[in-house]
């Protein structure tokens, strides 16, 4: 696994299938959960705890999206790629929901990666993440495909 505090950037040379990349963690409170649904995800379940007892989810659980945005801070802190991340489109899944007191952290791995033919400067790397929390649940599953660049 790549050293987290790794100081250079990464360039499509510099990266290979299998290749695993472990996040630095991200403690999670309800606080949180109901700020982040108040702006972006304004539903009972992720607003009121105790309302949400009788919902689907049996309980307070962050958004989906909020479970992603918090991901997408890990994937930056733990895949330092040259000129940044930069999606290209991919799948996403919630297995599970994230709870309040949940700790998350992203592991993620290279799975293919496809030089551009047309643009020598780039390349597409797709990289499977998952989200896990502090009993290794999987909450989260990304299949991303990335631009990355190569040297200049």
């Amino acid at each position: 696994m790549e050293d987290n505090s790794l100081q250079g950037k990464l360039y499509l040379e510099d990266l290979k299938v299998g290749q695993e990349f472990l996040s630095e963690q991200h403690r999670l409170d309800a606080e949180q959960i109901i700020a982040y649904a108040s702006q972006f995800d304004p539903q009972l379940f992720h607003l009121d705890a105790e309302a949400a007892k009788d919902t689907f989810f049996q309980g307070l659980a962050a958004s989906g999206w909020h479970t992603m945005s918090i991901t997408m801070k890990l994937l930056v802190q733990s895949m330092p790629f040259a000129k940044g991340i930069i999606g290209a489109g991919g799948e996403i899944a919630w297995p599970r929901p994230t709870r309040p007191g949940d700790i998350l952290r992203v592991k993620s791995t290279i799975r293919e990666i496809r030089p551009s033919r047309s643009r020598p400067d780039r390349g597409m790397v797709k990289v499977y993440s998952q989200t896990s929390n502090q009993e290794n649940e999987v909450l989260q599953e990304l299949t991303a495909n990335l631009l990355v660049f190569r040297k200049e």
